[in-house]
């Protein structure tokens, strides 16, 4: 199923006919304003953003009591008298923190495919996702909704290699996600980690945050990981050089024979170049044995 219409063109025309005045007419195409208990609304269950700012729910909820809220909700209605939450989060927590019972909210008609849509697509839009959020939603768009990057790319105005690399950060660990999503480490740094197991994430992920790599001092550590040892290699490798005194006569008599002989470090080699070469050789050791 393709992509439909986005909740941004629907804010935005909700936004219109709420500043023009409530235009009865307008908003019965779009959606109701009706004041509802905070306690029936629902968060909505594909909501990609987990991490709230404390301090900024606060200072929205203080204005919120002081000015009232300039701009609805929006949800849908469920099957009995509760109701599902589109966009809005952080304006219906910070009515919950400022205890205030009821809030302002647009009731659209939708179906439940649309809703997940919806609440993906108005939360990729939003500068305040951090990136793994953002990489999980891009996942669940295009899985739902069986899309490719480039489509995607068209209905999020995103580009597609912004999308791709986004979306290959969900390779990583969890424990470097974690760090990434909580913004202990950056989006270049953690990139950078790709192609590395688990175990090496780690490694990595610990120094940049404990000694405050770059990332250009990060990318020096993880082609050090990456690169064999060959100074290990070489100092583990045994220099043999053996003593061949003790066969002077035979390489005396060998050479006398007009054969090619050569005795240096770890080999003792004779060069055959005929088949009389073979049979000096094996006159040589038939009549010394």
């Amino acid at each position: 199923m393709a992509l439909g219409r986005g909740l941004g063109e629907l804010l935005g025309e909700v936004e219109i006919a709420y500043e023009n005045g409530n235009s009865k007419d307008t908003l019965e195409k779009i959606g109701t304003i009706v004041d509802i208990e905070t306690e029936l609304i629902k968060s909505n269950p594909n909501q990609p953003r987990k991490i709230f700012d404390e301090d900024k729910l606060k200072e929205l909820s203080d204005s919120i009591i002081e000015h009232g809220l300039l701009q609805p909700i929006v949800v849908i209605q469920n099957s009995d008298t509760s109701f599902t939450l589109i966009s809005g989060e952080r304006r219906l927590r910070a009515h919950k923190l400022a205890k205030i019972d009821k809030i302002k909210s647009i009731v659209l008609d939708i179906d439940e495919f649309k809703l997940r849509e919806l609440a993906l697509i108005e939360n990729i839009q939003r500068d305040d996702l951090n990136i793994i959020e953002l990489a999980y939603s891009y996942a669940q768009l295009i899985n739902d909704h069986n899309i490719t990057h480039d489509e995607l790319s068209k209905k999020v105005f995103k580009s597609r290699t912004s999308i791709t690399n986004t979306l290959r950060l969900l390779q990583l660990s969890s424990y470097v996600q974690q760090l990434l999503a909580n913004s202990k480490i950056s989006a270049g740094h953690a990139k950078i980690m790709l192609g590395l197991d688990e175990h090496q994430q780690k490694l990595v992920a610990d120094s940049v945050v404990g000694q405050k790599l770059s990332v250009r001092e990060t990318e020096k550590l993880v082609k050090q990981i990456k690169e064999p040892s060959t100074k290990k290699v070489q100092s583990n490798k045994k220099n043999k050089n053996y003593d061949f005194k003790p066969l002077n006569n035979v390489l005396k008599t060998l050479k006398e024979n007009d054969l090619k002989v050569k005795a240096e470090k770890d080999y003792f080699k004779i060069e055959i170049t005929s088949q009389e070469d073979i049979e000096k050789i094996s006159n040589y050791f038939r009549n010394t044995l």
